[in-house]
C-alpha cells in the first residue's frame, strides 16, 4: 500500500481554497487505482476542471503507467492527474519528477513522443518544501534492481525454422519465453492487449521465472510497435520470445510464431533440458 506519509517532506503546502471537490477517482483511470486513497481533487494539478476532461487527458498516459518505467511513474501521475483529497494540493517533488521522467522519457520516444512541456520538471517544487519525495536509498538495497527492456528494431517474426536451428538461436541466448497474445476491445479504442507469459528456459541464473516474466510484458508494452505487429487480430497468438540479457538490459532477439499445428518449437523446447552447447 502507498503509505503518503513516507513520502511526504514537511514544509508549508499550497491551500487549494474552496474551489475545488472531492470526487470517487473513476473507473476508466485504472493506473490511480490500488495507490492507497480513493477519491480525488477536482481541479486537478493539470488544470482539469471536469472528469470528462480528467479520463481523456489520462488515457494517454495510462500506457506509460503500465510499463512500471520507473517505481514511482504511478505516484508522479497519479498526484497530478487525480490528486490525494487533503486541505492543501501536495505537488510531486522536483526530484521524483527528474527520476520519473529520466526513466519514462526513452519510453515515450520510442512510442513516438516527446516529454511534455506541461511536465517540466522545473514547474514542481525543491525537495526542502512539503512535495511527495522519491524513496529512500535504503529502498534501491532492499529491492532487487531488475534488467531494463530496451526500446529495439522489432525482430522479424519467423514461422519456418528446424528444431536444430532453435536450438542454436538458444545456445546463442540466455531467455526463452512463451507469450500468449491479443488486442483487448476498449471503450475508447485505443490499444491495449492481453499478455499471458509462461517461462520455457533460462540460463541466466540470478533471474527468477516471475521476473523474467514481468520483464517480458514490460518490454511488449514499450515495444508497441512490435506488440501491434504481433496481433494483426483480435485472435490470441502464441509466440516464442529469445533473448539476451546484456548490462542490465533486456533484448530480444527473435521471435517464433507457435502454431498449433508446429512440432519444431515443442521439439526444441523439449530436447534443450538434454542438450550440449557447442
Amino acid at each position: 500500500v502507498f503509505a503518503l506519509s513516507g513520502f511526504l517532506r514537511v514544509a508549508t503546502g499550497f491551500d487549494i481554497g474552496l474551489s475545488t471537490k472531492c470526487v470517487v477517482i473513476p473507473k476508466e483511470m485504472d493506473m490511480c487505482h490500488k495507490i492507497g486513497y480513493s477519491e480525488m481533487r477536482l481541479p486537478n494539478l493539470m488544470g482539469h476542471t471536469s472528469m470528462a476532461e480528467v479520463i481523456l487527458k489520462s488515457t494517454t498516459w495510462q500506457h506509460l503507467a503500465h510499463t512500471d518505467c520507473h517505481p514511482h511513474v504511478r505516484t508522479f501521475l497519479c498526484s497530478l492527474f487525480a490528486p490525494i483529497c487533503l486541505d492543501t494540493f501536495i505537488h510531486p517533488c522536483r526530484s521524483m519528477c527528474v527520476a520519473v521522467r529520466d526513466s519514462c522519457a526513452p519510453v515515450l520516444a520510442c512510442h513516438g513522443h516527446p516529454w511534455p512541456d506541461s511536465l517540466d520538471c522545473d514547474r514542481f517544487p525543491a525537495d526542502e518544501d512539503m512535495c511527495l519525495a522519491s524513496l529512500t536509498k535504503e529502498y534501491k538495497y532492499l529491492h532487487k534492481v531488475l534488467p531494463k527492456p530496451a526500446c529495439q528494431a522489432c525482430p522479424a517474426v519467423e514461422e519456418f525454422f528446424t528444431h536444430k536451428r532453435v536450438l542454436e538461436v538458444f545456445c546463442d541466448n540466455n531467455f526463452a519465453v512463451k507469450v500468449k497474445l491479443s488486442k483487448k476491445r476498449t471503450v475508447f479504442g485505443d490499444q491495449e492487449y492481453n499478455i499471458e507469459c509462461q517461462v520455457e528456459f533460462i540460463t541466466q541464473g540470478s533471474l527468477l521465472p516471475y521476473e523474467t516474466q514481468s520483464m517480458i510484458q514490460q518490454w511488449l508494452l514499450i515495444n508497441e510497435n512490435c506488440t501491434q505487429r504481433m496481433t494483426p487480430t483480435h485472435r490470441p497468438m502464441v509466440y516464442l520470445l529469445v533473448g539476451n540479457i546484456e548490462e542490465g538490459i533486456i533484448l530480444v532477439n527473435q521471435v517464433y510464431r507457435w502454431q498449433r499445428r508446429d512440432s519444431q518449437l515443442t521439439l526444441a523446447t523439449q530436447k534443450w533440458r538434454y542438450h550440449k552447447c557447442l
